[in-house]
């Protein structure tokens, strides 16, 4: 299903490499052995861009890569038919490495420090950033902000796109999610344990998270979506809210399942669905992504196939 008259951009300020390695019974302090190693390119609105294509959506995408270590990004832009208006900057790109370890059922993080670029480099980002609003009417802002740059960059880039009329996501946390809230994004997708760090208060029920998501819907947001991990997520709106629970289901790896939310409630927004039914098909992208090694998906009629098992149930 294709819609090429809604483009859509990711911005990546913080992009990664993805390598997931698998080490049986890893342990710290000890000599481990690898099994096998998958390299990903990476960096949560990368993700987003490559799940929304792989679904039929014309995409753009921008944000900060490094020119040294590039390869991995500009195949997958090319295998996938993403168009990059990336800025590249000297340098490589940050790696993440994820230790799998299938035998004790556990994942191990390491995330490096990304690139911190220069003033030059964030106004050749604006300049990229407002060409695109040329062409594309949604923009998905995600991850976190490069070292050394403003906390306020958000805000900065998301103001002027309001401004013509633009539909923004946001999915990011801490100070870059508070200073980029004023900017009014018309959807966020926090987990719980993000939104309660925002709002600076525990959230322990439905109805406690329903109503937190009001009032920032109060404030002008559009739409909050809350991942809650196993517990499934919260899609709140104005006037609604549903719970998508899913299936019980085995992880392969979590590379990519919030993005993957993120992807399926755009690609059902743009689909003109309603938040029920949104809710359901972004679960499905997220069960899709859960069931793959690194940010991939499985072919559509797997996610279709996917979406008939998530129970959705509105909130009142």
């Amino acid at each position: 299903m294709t819609h090429p008259h809604h483009r859509i951009a990711t911005v990546t300020l913080n992009p990664a490499i993805d390598q997931t390695v698998s080490i049986p019974n890893f342990r710290a302090d000890a000599v481990n052995r690898v099994a096998w190693k998958q390299d990903d390119a990476g960096g949560k609105g990368v993700n987003v861009a490559s799940f929304l294509a792989a679904a039929g959506h014309r995409v753009s995408v921008s944000g900060f890569l490094g020119k040294e270590n590039d390869a991995l990004f500009r195949t997958l832009f090319h295998q996938r038919g993403i168009a990059d208006h990336f800025v590249y900057l000297p340098g490589s790109t940050r790696v993440n490495i994820k230790i799998v370890d299938d035998a004790q059922g556990q994942v191990t993080d390491l995330n490096y420090l990304g690139q911190e670029p220069t003033p030059q480099d964030v106004a050749l980002l604006k300049d990229a950033v407002h060409a695109l609003a040329g062409q594309c009417d949604w923009f998905i802002f995600s991850g976190s902000v490069p070292g050394g740059m403003s906390s306020e960059i958000y805000d900065e880039l998301i103001g002027p796109l309001k401004a013509q009329g633009k539909t923004v996501v946001l999915d990011t946390s801490g100070d870059a999610l508070r200073f980029g809230l004023p900017a009014k994004p018309d959807l966020i997708k926090p987990n719980r344990a993000e939104l309660e760090e925002v709002l600076n208060t525990r959230l322990t029920t439905h109805a406690e998270i329903v109503a937190a998501a009001r009032e920032l819907i109060g404030s002008g947001l559009k739409l909050v979506v809350v991942s809650m991990g196993a517990e499934g997520a919260l899609f709140i709106d104005r006037t609604q809210a549903f719970h998508a629970q899913p299936p019980p289901l085995a992880v392969k790896s979590t590379v990519g399942a919030g993005d993957a939310m993120v992807a399926g409630t755009v690609a059902g927004l743009i689909g003109g669905q309603s938040l029920g039914d949104c809710a359901a098909l972004a679960t499905a992208f997220s069960m899709g992504a859960l069931g793959e090694i690194g940010p991939r998906l499985p072919p559509m009629k797997k996610i279709q196939a996917l979406q008939k098992l998530v129970t959705v149930q509105e909130v009142r």
